[in-house]
């Protein structure tokens, strides 16, 4: 039962995302009306002695707020309390302060004009990396190896316990780094099946056909040629940094005909928004020329960064 807080200053727009996250009656609301009231928020969860569960279990936000905005937020998050990820909220006009947010330690961001559609996806996705990241840090029971492979099928499933599994050789990288990592394996994962192996144009989704994008998902996965085809993820690593790289058996694609995942104009595009993350969220990313492997590198953080 996840205890979600949402921050917004506008009344209208807590509303609307109240009636959006009350589709799951699992989920406990709590709401704020700036930053500087989610700020506090938290600091009395922290100090309380009464009852140890009252600290939410993530955080939604708005980006432009009075007194304390989004940005602002995710900076004091990261530093009183990493282990809380942070969704944004996105709007036309806020993309430059949603990259540094991103880059600052959010976890993801759902755009205003795709509420309805995007935010509750995000937020499972978040809540099953986070899930997933729990796990025992001993190092004289689980001593980290160097590198680790994996193949998997075009099953969606397979993508937490995959992404668990090399998080556990990451035991001294803090949460956020590992939360940002995580994330981005999802959508690189998540790309190389629905979108190399399945060859389902993610274009799909931004169109009245976005019901056909999921119909041609679950048909060819077990339908030949694309049934064969397999993700194969190979990671090498050390204390302070990760290199993943990700291979599939699709066609590929010309790598140069990718609009700019960097580009914070981007950011409310469904179609990229899987490379726009990996590239907020590692430190180095590229593509092999026929377009079906993409490499990504991350450095470990400094550790007074969760201070």
């Amino acid at each position: 039962m996840a205890k979600i807080l949402v921050v917004d200053d506008s009344a209208v727009d807590r509303h609307l995302l109240k009636a959006i996250l009350s589709r799951n009656p699992s989920w406990q609301l709590q709401f704020a009306e700036d930053g500087q009231q989610a700020v506090e928020l938290l600091q009395r969860s922290a100090n309380s002695q009464h009852d140890e569960n009252v600290e939410p279990d993530l955080i939604i936000t708005d980006l432009q707020m009075p007194e304390l905005d989004g940005l602002q937020l995710v900076q004091f998050v990261r530093e009183q309390f990493w282990h809380i990820p942070v969704i944004l909220v996105t709007s036309q006009g806020s993309e430059e302060i949603a990259v540094q947010a991103l880059r600052q330690g959010a976890a993801s961001f759902a755009p205003k004009s795709s509420l309805d559609a995007d935010l509750m996806p995000t937020i499972e996705q978040v809540l099953n990396l986070v899930a997933h990241m729990k796990f025992d840090r001993d190092l004289k029971i689980h001593p980290p190896a160097k590198s680790v492979a994996f193949v998997l099928e075009n099953e969606m499933s397979f993508i937490g316990p995959t992404i668990e599994h090399l998080q556990q050789n990451l035991p001294k990288w803090s949460d956020r780094d590992r939360l940002q990592i995580g994330m981005a394996l999802d959508e690189a994962i998540t790309n190389a099946m629905q979108h190399g192996n399945l060859e389902v144009d993610s274009c799909l989704r931004e169109s009245e056909e976005e019901d056909r994008y999921y119909q041609l998902i679950a048909e060819r996965k077990s339908s030949s040629p694309y049934c064969h085809r397999r993700v194969r993820i190979e990671a090498e690593f050390s204390e302070q940094h990760l290199c993943v790289q990700i291979s599939d058996d699709g066609q590929g694609f010309d790598p140069s005909t990718v609009i700019d995942p960097t580009d914070d104009e981007n950011l409310h595009r469904v179609s990229g928004r899987g490379l726009f993350l990996i590239n907020s969220f590692m430190d180095a990313v590229s593509h092999n020329g026929r377009g079906n492997q993409i490499t990504m590198i991350k450095f470990r953080q400094d550790e007074t960064d969760e201070s």
